[in-house]
């Protein structure tokens, strides 16, 4: 797998041959960045592509039941990245309004941790 590299504002790198590319892991680690950052309906390829933060996410109560529901949704967007096997040892929380998780992803080139 080969990434183009992004730089710190998600701008694509340019004028550095070989090093504006991501491969292997870090591609596949990129590749999910891009797709959890994507929202539903933004890319006009496929409207139907993308994170449904507005869609299904935002107002979700911290209940378990919306957090188990958020945490499938991560998990299918990353898992419907190329090159991921699977996503193990996902914990998440839901505390003062904010969402977060971390994981770990098998890859076809090795494991990564993902963390939002």
């Amino acid at each position: 797998m080969k990434y183009r590299r992004l730089d710190i504002n998600g701008d694509y790198t340019l004028g550095r041959n070989r090093q504006n590319f991501l491969t292997d892991v870090d591609a596949v680690a990129q590749a999910i960045k891009t797709r959890l950052l994507l929202l539903y309906g933004e890319w006009w390829e496929d409207l139907t592509d993308g994170l449904p933060l507005w869609q299904r996410m935002i107002g979700s109560v911290g209940s378990d039941e919306n957090k188990q529901v958020l945490d499938l949704i991560v998990k299918e967007r990353i898992n419907g990245t190329t090159n991921v096997n699977s996503v193990v040892n996902f914990i998440s929380e839901i505390k003062d309004r904010k969402y977060t998780f971390i994981c770990l992803v098998v890859t076809d080139y090795g494991n990564l941790t993902v963390s939002v």
